[in-house]
């Protein structure tokens, strides 16, 4: 089982942060939508809509960043 801090390797503090920003994204999103929803404003459920989709883009992208810095560091060791 792999730790939920396992990303976080040492020079590599900048992912953490882009990581950490794109999880604020998604949540600012779904506030945004719930706000909308509550409130009965599409333009506002749409905002947030877009947020959240944004950010998780953005973790994809992250993501496949690490499984290529670990591939690379599979090979390295070889």
């Amino acid at each position: 089982m792999t730790s939920p801090y396992s990303f976080v390797r040492k020079g590599e503090p900048m992912g953490l942060l882009d990581k950490l920003k794109n999880s604020m994204q998604k949540a600012k999103g779904r506030g945004k939508e719930a706000a909308g929803r509550s409130a009965g404003d599409p333009y506002l459920e749409g905002e947030g809509r877009k947020d959240r989709m944004a950010g998780g883009a953005k973790q994809v992208g992250e993501q496949a960043k690490d499984a290529a810095k670990e591939v690379r560091r599979t090979f390295e060791d070889r």
